[in-house]
């Protein structure tokens, strides 16, 4: 008698014989029991998960002697016919090669005559998907309506191929793949009754490498049976197939978890030289990767998990070195190396670079961290602030907590006879200003009343060519406020325009030099649309007033009214000339860049 493979010796021939497909099995068991059987059935999963095997099971079932029953003898010789592949009324169609609409019409005649010795004529179409549109077509009428005594069972890798019409005329029963330790267990059982010794370690390997497919586990199984005799060892599935070892495997991860860069590189470059398939590697990697998240989120629950007793073991004791976030970001690198593994033209330098930025995620603070941090350190920052010294002008304020977004904010001049200004010692004035007087501190919130008088000085101080534009926007602008190191500017809605063209990276920057200089070192500008004031005016022609130093302006004393900004200004110059305007310095980088001309030009206020 000629041998008989294993995936076909130990076939199951009943439905308690498959293995991992209960779901599927019991549902097909109960309709015949309830006598609901349908007139078509599709099978879908993934290779050697049982698809076929559970189509001819079925079938038998049906047309054993007295059925239907899904408890038949094995004696039966209608069930005996069916396992032979000699029933005349179990037909079982290739659907690769014959996947036309000829064969579909000799199928649809040949239906219609009633079953030679069976109770059904059942029609098993394997790799129905590959049959073309139009053979689906003629299909569908026949499909749907059949005679009483047929039955379709299909079987499919790829049901997305099949057509809605077709799904929608069939019960649908998807199988899953098998666990791991269940292949591992149906393996040692085979190898009992084979009479081969093989370690719990190699049955392990093989039904990792088999991915949930019985079959493939089965036939590899038999090969290894036929390479290393009847004695089997973890070192001999691994070097036939190029797996790596559990153990391999838990180094790497182990070399990741603890950060060290030179011994998982190490054992890469070793894999690397016996041979070992890199793209499997990865996959094993990722895999311990996710359990080790799930163990962690589980607290422990194995029975979400496919691993063995020493997986289980290594587990619970890399758990406590690394948290969930930082297993997230490995399985993130992993998981994007895995997707360009195969275009990779040398893999083992994307692995080698893959394991450095797991290393280096692992041990990443994540930005809603960042973020989170940043705003406790804010709200410390604005408590602070909101609890200032009693008596600022008596001695100087303590220095706040802050964070590195909120820079200190100088103290205003209290109205108290001004004294010989001395340098502050929170503040050293910038090199060009270095023989002059200190500034006067100024307070965190300057008062509404002292605006004016700050704003212009503020504005006397932009002289230089590159401000002239800054002076003329400012010419329709008004202080808002002075608070928390953040200088408001308004602008009237009606000058909105000037304010878009105010607010600029340079303009910005000349502000701030400004401020600094009337004792705000490290001020912002902040540009807005608001509501002027009721006493406001803006003057009628650009303004510029000399630079004076910042201790010799004295505050007005308290008990005077707020000046207005028409007798704080001193009378204006003389217009700008087209001369002036020509040589500005941003004026001719503009007409550099765009290649232009000067055609006409107006003096504000014109």
């Amino acid at each position: 008698m000629s041998y008989q493979v294993i995936a076909r010796k130990y076939r199951p021939q009943r439905f308690e014989d498959v293995v991992g497909q209960e779901h599927v099995t019991q549902t097909l068991a109960n309709a015949i029991a309830a006598g609901r059987i349908a007139h078509a059935y599709l099978f879908c999963g993934p290779r050697g998960t049982g698809k076929t095997t559970i189509a001819r099971i079925f079938a038998k079932a049906l047309n054993c002697t007295g059925g239907p029953s899904a408890t038949f003898p094995d004696d039966d010789p209608r069930v005996k016919e069916i396992t032979d592949g000699r029933s005349l009324d179990v037909l079982e169609i290739d659907g690769a090669s014959n996947n036309g609409v000829e064969q579909v019409r000799e199928l649809r005649d040949t239906c219609r005559f009633a079953p030679a010795s069976s109770k059904f004529k059942i029609y098993i179409i394997d790799e129905v998907h590959m049959l073309s549109t139009a053979a689906f077509n003629a299909l569908l009428k026949t499909l749907e309506e059949p005679p009483a005594h047929v039955k379709f069972l299909f079987a499919t890798t790829d049901p997305q191929k099949v057509l809605p019409t077709i799904l929608s005329r069939t019960q649908r029963f998807d199988l899953r793949r098998i666990p791991t330790p269940m292949i591992a267990k149906h393996l040692s059982w085979i190898a009992g009754r084979e009479g081969v010794k093989i370690d719990d370690a190699a049955l392990y390997a093989v039904a990792r490498a088999a991915d949930g497919g019985l079959r493939d586990a089965e036939s590899t199984l038999d090969q290894l049976i036929s390479f290393c005799g009847n004695d089997i060892a973890e070192a001999d599935v691994l070097s036939m197939f190029g797996l790596s070892a559990q153990s391999q495997i838990l180094a790497l991860v182990r070399a990741v978890i603890d950060g060290q860069a030179e011994p998982a590189l190490r054992e890469l470059n070793s894999l690397a030289k016996q041979g070992k398939d890199l793209s499997r590697l990865l996959t094993d990697l990722l895999g311990h990767f996710r359990n080790l998240l799930v163990f962690q989120v589980s607290k422990g629950d194995l029975s979400l998990l496919e691993v063995s007793e020493a997986e289980a073991q290594s587990l619970a004791e890399l758990a406590p070195q690394i948290g969930a976030d930082g297993l997230a970001r490995v399985l993130e690198v992993l998981t994007d190396a895995e997707g360009r593994f195969r275009d990779a033209t040398s893999k083992k330098i994307l692995l080698e670079v893959t394991l450095i930025r797991a290393i280096e995620a692992r041990q990443a603070v994540s930005i809603d961290a960042v973020l989170r941090q940043l705003n406790v350190l804010r709200k410390e920052a604005g408590s602070a602030v909101s609890n200032p010294s009693p008596n600022p002008s008596l001695s100087p304020a303590p220095q706040p907590t802050r964070s590195p977004a909120h820079p200190p904010v100088a103290s205003a001049p209290s109205p108290a006879p001004v004294a010989p200004a001395r340098p502050v010692a929170t503040y050293t004035p910038p090199p060009a200003t270095q023989t002059a007087p200190a500034p006067a501190p100024v307070q965190a919130a300057i008062p509404p009343a002292d605006l004016p008088a700050l704003w212009g000085r503020l504005v006397g101080l932009l002289t230089e060519p590159s401000t002239v534009f800054l002076k003329n926007y400012l010419l329709k602008a008004f202080p808002v406020s002075a608070t928390n190191n953040l200088f408001t500017i308004g602008f009237p809605s009606f000058a909105a325009s000037d304010m878009t063209l105010a607010d600029n990276p340079v303009n910005q920057s000349n502000l701030r030099k400004k401020l600094a200089e009337l004792g705000m070192p490290n001020a912002q500008v902040k540009f807005v649309v608001a509501q002027p004031p009721a006493d406001w005016t803006p003057p009628a022609s650009p303004i510029s007033v000399a630079p004076t130093p910042a201790a010799s302006i004295k505050p007005a004393p308290t008990n005077r009214p707020a000046a207005t900004p028409a007798q704080i200004l001193p009378p204006p110059p003389p217009a700008l000339t087209k001369e002036d305007f020509k040589n500005d310095p941003l004026i001719q980088k503009a007409l550099e860049v765009f290649k232009g001309e000067i055609v006409d030009f107006k003096p504000a206020g014109n």
